[in-house]
């Protein structure tokens, strides 16, 4: 037998008066019970909300508005003016149902009067409404006074059918905009919210007492109920910042936990300064460090000198110098006997670092690599040399989380292009440092620039390093957008460039299905290319399916200049060094990301002279056309990232981190940075007072943290 269906009706709708708040209990099975055991929700409505993921209670109450229309116009009938849009009451005295003789149109035509006068309402195809209205109903009529065959007719945009106790639910006050879909109308979102709507006065409030009373803040469920029915402008900002606040306060409450769990877990080794060892490796640059370099350099080192292990993020923007600054940290570590590793999420990338340790190293340090592509018995005798630290630094991919790869004294990580790799890829890494109480300081690099507030939310448990700046005497890449019709003069320019010695990329469009096509796209492109407006040059292809001997040979061949135009996937986003290349062609550009584009246009410009990224699009819609203006407006990756994060929103913000299931439900860190910076004072003042969260007064947001974070961070408050 069928479990009872819970008892709520849906049946009439809000009402202006707000229901006096009631001390209800919380019970958790009623917010876990499914959309379909509602009653009034049939099954088939039930299978249409779980398209759009709500499928308990829960995600209802949670599914919150992403504006409102304000519909407190409602008018008498003799008050309508004609062109305006308004809302009507009145009563039904007449129905007609037809179907106009030139389209075929279904119509429905009602008569409907106040105590003023009477209107013409009209339907379109909406022909079951010729039944279901009757002489005598109420009505509730929001739509526009337009002229219709000579005389002024009521376009219905949305009605309810009212009686004495009905509230109004889409036609009057401010009317809740709910995210929909083609399954889902907005329409049918406000009937189902309004019916569940009332159990919201059971939910708990996380939040302590004297934090809301401190910040001023309603409770829980007045903040939840005013965000779906707010009786005016102010009500709907008030009850979205309290929600906000709370929302950024669990994902800061609980980043900042996992950053004390990590700490207390284990600890570093406190490495000593290795003045004569730094002086030596900065010396033999061929560039001075810059300011921002030395400031990032300073922190690193801060942390490295004490046993706490060191958890930082290290940010830049393309070719900004972070890879010196985290080979400065590796030779700490190898200062005092002890071992450094750095982990890229790719073979060319990890290549590119073993290069750079060669020529910036050199004889200060035993550098290895450590891939896939080794033969059997070169990996073993790399394996020995790791094991008994003759290998003091460490460069490799994925081969380096391999089970029988064994360090003999692990002190510093450096993670690059930290986003590639899952949270539980990085921990294995770290846990290659032997004794279960014994951890690795942690150096995460991307260079991807992250805006502070996505950095405080994604990254809110590591501390954060930045240079934005570039090496000195670094021009900026010059970016134009290439219109269809200009392609010819595009391919003439890069012709001249090619002349006067110098080398191009061609990368091909981002193409989702699968590697393979993006790898067939990339050859077609070659051969077209050698073959057409090219054919005076050496040309190669360059993809994910090559192996890996083949791309080896071609990059080889590209860095050396025997091969002039190098048509690529994005496996050239990153890890390419190649001065001599001065032109960018981007093939398709509105189909890439702006944070994608921006890290192509860094392949470029590395040497002296001026180069130029080339963006051919057939870019339509305001989305594209916006991403690729921000991408001709500045070469700030910094200031770019803000920009993205505007465009495209947050997305899962822990997708790439695969660390729970914390996603924002209605904050907007482009829109609520204050809201993020207050809720990060707020965390670290209720963890330093009560660390653990054990208080009585607490617990119920530790509750909370833990059930949003999920199973990966349940134990948090448990450690």
């Amino acid at each position: 037998m069928s479990e009872a269906r819970l008892p709520v009706a849906f049946a009439g709708g809000r009402s202006q008066k707000r229901p006096q708040p009631t001390r209800l209990s919380f019970d958790p099975a009623l917010f876990a019970r499914p959309v379909a055991e509602i009653s009034g929700v049939a099954r088939q409505t039930a299978r249409r909300l779980a398209s759009l993921g709500l499928v308990t209670v829960a995600d209802l109450i949670a599914h919150y508005p992403r504006r409102y229309e304000d519909y407190r116009d409602r008018k008498r009938i003799t008050e309508l003016k004609v062109g305006e849009e308004a809302t009507v009451r009145g009563t039904v005295r007449s129905v007609v149902s037809e179907r106009t003789m030139r389209k075929r149109v279904a119509v429905v035509r009602a008569a409907v009067s106040d105590d003023t006068g009477t209107i013409e309402a009209c339907w379109y195809n909406q022909l079951y409404l010729g039944k279901l209205l009757v002489e005598g109903m109420i009505l509730s009529l929001r739509g526009s006074y337009r002229p219709q065959r000579g005389r002024a007719t009521f376009v219905v945009k949305s009605h309810e059918i009212l009686d004495e106790e009905s509230d109004l639910v889409h036609t009057e006050g401010f009317v809740p905009v709910y995210p929909a879909s083609e399954q889902v109308s907005a329409r049918l979102l406000r009937t189902v919210l309004h019916g569940v709507l009332p159990l919201s006065r059971r939910l708990p409030d996380p939040l302590p007492a004297r934090l809301r009373v401190s910040e001023r803040l309603p409770s829980k469920a007045d903040a939840v109920t005013a965000v779906h029915q707010p009786r005016s402008p102010d009500e709907a900002r008030e009850a979205r910042a309290r929600l906000v606040l709370e929302e950024l306060l669990l994902m800061q409450v609980g980043l900042l936990l996992h950053r004390a769990r990590e700490r207390r877990r284990a600890k570093a080794p406190a490495l000593a300064q290795q003045a004569a060892l730094r002086e030596r490796f900065v010396s033999g640059l061929p560039f001075a460090l810059t300011q921002e370099q030395l400031e990032a350099l300073a922190e690193i080192d801060a942390d490295l000198g004490h046993s706490d292990p060191m958890r930082r993020l290290l940010q830049g923007d393309v070719g900004s110098g972070k890879t010196v600054v985290a080979f400065a940290a590796l030779l700490r570590a190898v200062g005092e006997g002890r071992q450094g590793a750095i982990m890229a999420p790719t073979e060319t990338l990890a290549e590119q670092h073993a290069q750079t340790a060669a020529e910036r190293i050199g004889t200060l340090a035993t550098a290895e690599l450590l891939t896939a592509r080794l033969s059997t018995s070169q990996r073993r005798a790399a394996l020995q040399r790791i094991a008994t630290g003759e290998a003091q630094i460490v460069i490799g991919t994925h081969a380096l989380l391999q089970g029988d790869v064994a360090f003999h004294d692990l002190a510093v990580v450096v993670v690059d292009e930290q986003h590639r790799f899952g949270v539980s890829a990085r921990d294995r890494l770290a846990r290659k440092a032997g004794a279960s109480r014994k951890a690795p300081h942690m150096l995460y690099m991307t260079a991807t620039p992250i805006p502070r507030t996505l950095a405080l939310t994604v990254y809110g448990d590591l501390d954060v390093s930045t240079i934005a700046a570039g090496p000195q005497g670094r021009s900026p890449v010059v970016t134009r957008l290439v219109d269809e019709s200009r392609r010819a003069d595009g391919y003439e320019f890069v012709r001249k460039q090619l002349d006067r010695g110098r080398q191009v990329y061609v990368v091909c469009p981002a193409i989702e299905e699968s590697e393979s096509i993006q790898a067939a796209t990339a050859v077609a492109e070659a051969e077209r290319l050698a073959g057409g407006e090219f054919r005076d040059y050496r040309v190669a292809v360059l993809h994910g399916q090559l192996k890996p001997a083949r791309r080896e040979q071609t990059m080889a061949a590209f860095k050396a200049g025997d091969v002039r135009v190098l048509v690529a996937t994005t496996l050239v986003e990153v890890g390419i060094d190649v001065p001599n290349a001065t032109v960018m062609m981007v093939e398709g550009a509105d189909r890439f990301g702006l944070a994608q584009l921006h890290q192509l246009r860094g392949r470029v410009g590395r040497g002296e002279a001026r180069s130029y990224c080339l963006l051919f699009s057939q870019a339509e819609g305001p989305s594209a056309q916006a991403r690729l203006a921000a991408l001709l407006e500045t070469t700030d990756g910094f200031a770019l990232a803000d920009r993205d994060l505007e465009l495209r929103g947050e997305g899962q913000l822990f997708g790439s981190r695969q660390a729970g299931a914390v996603d924002l439900k209605l904050a907007r860190l482009a829109r609520d940075r204050e809201a993020l910076l207050r809720a990060r004072t707020l965390a670290a003042a209720l963890l330093q007072d009560d660390p653990r969260l054990a208080k009585p007064v607490n617990r119920p947001l530790a509750g909370a943290v833990e059930a949003a974070f999920g199973g990966e961070l349940a134990w948090l408050l448990k450690a």
